[in-house]
């Protein structure tokens, strides 16, 4: 093999090493937390316009939206946070802060999932070209949020609540829904499990002089408020389940997800959290695959009866 062959290759596979710290970096696999609900979003839109299920096309815009939405998201709250990161021995592991990549290869990593979101929009209902700034602008503004406000895991629980509202316009080209109901269910489960998330990072929180609701109040206080919020999302589904007519099925997906929301908050105690990662990780992916299976078994027994 020529040298040439050889410096070629082995750019290809310095490249690939890095595609492979950046999808580490903002841990690509948690885009299943929102995806199954933007689904859901685009599910109710389709019955809205009479229609048993959404264009395969649709599908694939709106699954490549999300991911490029949340890639964009992520990066740029990498960037935003890399000093602090570097500060705090949980994170300072993470290629950025670590030096294994480099600023600029977060910056275009950015810039091309940006790219990526908005060519899926220009294939979506004509009305999302005119909504995506504000979407955009609010990934870039949660980030900063934990800097003087206590209140930043809202801004986080929006940012994921207006999945399944994004996702139900891109399909009927309608603002004005019950859809709502849902994106406040997953604001509420959204922001209940970051506070569970910033449980690890009180003290850090507390030294860097950071916002979040486990430093104002204490990690007690904090989960009592996660709790609520849960409660508030199983609510908030059931009630998208009354506002657009579903039936038992979905109902009983709500069900399963109240259980394993139930499960997630035992999970996590003010005196241990050394299971966060299972109940961050692992039950939020089951909760929001669960309702969405379920939300389609339930339009599926409609049709047929």
């Amino acid at each position: 093999m020529s040298a040439g062959a050889n410096s070629a290759l082995s750019s290809l596979g310095r490249a690939y090493q890095k595609v492979l710290m950046i999808l580490d970096m903002i841990k690509f696999e948690h885009t299943a937390f929102a995806l199954p609900f933007a689904l859901i979003g685009a599910w109710l839109g389709a019955e809205a316009l009479g229609r048993p299920y959404p264009a395969a096309t649709d599908i694939v815009w709106i699954a490549v939206a999300m991911v490029g939405a949340r890639s964009f998201a992520m990066s740029a709250n990498r960037f935003i946070d890399r000093e602090i990161d570097a500060r705090n021995p949980r994170t300072a592991g993470r290629a950025l802060p670590a030096r294994l990549l480099s600023e600029r290869d977060v910056v275009v990593f950015a810039a091309a999932s940006l790219a990526v979101f908005l060519l899926a929009i220009s294939q979506l209902a004509t009305i999302t070209r005119w909504l995506w700034p504000p979407v955009v602008a609010i990934f870039v503004y949660y980030p900063y949020t934990k800097r003087f406000t206590w209140t930043c895991h809202f801004w986080l629980g929006l940012a994921l609540g207006l999945a399944p509202m994004s996702a139900y316009v891109a399909v009927t080209g309608r603002i004005i829904s019950p859809i709502w109901l849902l994106g406040l269910a997953v604001m509420s489960w959204s922001a209940g499990f970051d506070i569970i998330y910033a449980c690890q990072d009180i003290d850090v929180d507390r030294r860097e002089g950071l916002h979040s609701l486990p430093a104002r109040f204490g990690i007690g206080p904090a989960l009592s408020v996660t709790r609520a919020l849960h409660a508030v999302a199983v609510v908030l589904l059931a009630a998208t389940g009354l506002a657009f007519g579903l039936g038992p099925v979905f109902l009983a997906g709500v069900a399963i997800g109240a259980t394993l929301l139930a499960y997630e908050n035992w999970l996590v105690r003010g005196n241990d959290l050394s299971r966060i990662g299972t109940a961050f990780f692992t039950m939020n992916g089951v909760i929001s695959l669960a309702v969405f299976v379920f939300t389609v078994g339930d339009s599926a027994l409609r049709r047929t009866t």
